[in-house]
């Protein structure tokens, strides 16, 4: 019997305050709340992945092993606007030339520009112009 073919449904963010950490993405992403079932608190879907957070009893320790690419034409206007609801630009990985951020909880995500951009053989860009950051 063949395989039916798997995609991703939706993408679902650990974490100990789900309305807060909800609230946060629902105005960065320009997608309202639409539901809570359980320990969950879901986005309305888009276009893409559904969008959920799932109250667990720890804060988050160490780094993701997975994290999201948001897309932005003007990732400096995007971080100024991701600070100003609460998140925050992680330095530690400027040096690679990525805008590197964190939600409130310290949940890692990149913004990146939607086009092409040249990354090097070490994992380097550059379209934060060079300077290491926004």
């Amino acid at each position: 019997m063949a395989s039916a073919r798997l995609e991703i449904k939706d993408v679902i963010i650990d974490c100990v305050d789900p309305e807060r950490l909800a609230s946060f993405w629902a105005e960065l992403l320009g997608r309202p709340v639409a539901g809570r079932t359980g320990p969950y608190v879901w986005l309305a879907r888009g276009t893409g992945p559904g969008v959920g957070f799932q109250r667990v009893s720890g804060p988050k320790a160490g780094k993701n092993r997975v994290h999201l690419d948001l897309s932005s034409p003007d990732p400096a206007s995007a971080q100024a606007r991701i600070e100003a609801l609460g998140g925050r630009r992680l330095d530690r990985y400027a040096t690679g030339g990525f805008l590197v951020m964190a939600d409130p909880e310290g949940n890692e995500f990149c913004v990146i520009p939607p086009g092409p951009f040249e990354v090097d053989d070490d994992g380097h860009t550059d379209y934060l112009d060079g300077d290491g950051g926004a």
